[in-house]
């Protein structure tokens, strides 16, 4: 009688696709590499897309990832000294068109708050109010370097912040990290009509003075020309090609080797490629 099972139609069509892989494979994954080969048969058997599969893989990454491995380095951030009047610091928000900036007094290390570009606009339109940076930056989040990144993710969607200063061991601020770097490691790469195409040395960004984060697919050129290198153009395209080859297998993520002097750390990969490099350069001149 349809009563012994009232509800089996409707729970069939409200199955999602991860019930809908279970049912498809045989036993369940034991592992997270188990779970990365089952997505991967999914897409070889067209339950999903090849977008999908790598979101998925991006969420499975992202567990592993620790704040300092994504985070924007201390020398690239762009910040707003507390002391500065609005026409001192306004060229700088129309020039980076960021929305989010840190506001510093004396050196990065002193962070006073965060300003939100848009709480400039209630004083646009009105010369009754006068301005002070004080009075309209909001709290600084501090986090550690090594928290982890689905954890921050957590925090910024549960808290609805969308930026975050990081400070390593000692306190001193070694960058500051975004809700979208978390999620460009699972959806991609985010443009927006204020990105410019450049000569690929935004694939490589500093740490500190000898450590760098280094995108797998950056050209093996680009990286010679900024590390000063001589790697061959010929046993691969890419940085992440030659580190591949040194290997001789698909490493995992947090596998470590040298060549050549120089020690590369996988920060990112996936059964089928290498994502990000952690490369400690020995010196620098």
């Amino acid at each position: 009688m349809s009563e012994d099972n009232p509800h089996s139609t409707n729970g069939s069509t409200s199955k999602g696709w991860f019930d809908k892989l279970r049912l498809t494979f045989s036993g369940e994954p034991k592992s997270k590499e188990d779970l990365v080969e089952v997505i991967t048969e999914a897409e070889q058997r067209e339950l999903i897309d090849p977008q999908t599969r790598e979101m998925i893989e991006g969420v499975i990454g992202v567990n592993e990832m620790r704040v300092r491995d994504i985070m924007i380095p201390r020398t690239q951030m762009t910040t707003i000294d507390i002391e500065q009047n609005v026409e001192e610091f306004l060229p700088k928000i129309l020039d980076t068109a960021h929305s989010r900036f840190p506001v510093i007094s004396e050196d990065k290390d002193h962070i006073e708050g965060i300003l939100l570009a848009k709480d400039l606009l209630g004083y646009a339109f009105s010369a009754e109010k006068t301005f002070q940076l004080k009075d309209v930056i909001r709290p600084a989040v501090i986090v550690p370097e090594s928290k982890r990144v689905d954890v921050l993710l957590k925090e910024f969607r549960q808290q609805r912040y969308h930026m975050a200063i990081v400070v390593d061991e000692y306190g001193g601020v070694s960058g500051l990290v975004t809700i979208e770097d978390i999620l460009e490691l699972i959806v991609g790469e985010i443009e927006d009509e204020y990105d410019i195409d450049d000569d690929g040395t935004e694939d490589i960004k500093p740490l500190n003075k000898s450590t760098f984060t280094v995108k797998a697919l950056t050209a093996v050129d680009d990286f010679n020309d900024f590390f000063k290198t001589s790697f061959s153009e010929e046993e691969a395209d890419t940085i992440g090609g030659i580190v591949l080859k040194a290997f001789g297998h698909m490493p995992e993520t947090n596998d470590e080797i040298v060549i050549n002097d120089i020690h590369f750390k996988i920060t990112n990969s996936d059964k089928r490629r290498l994502v990000q490099l952690k490369v400690t350069i020995p010196a620098m001149e």
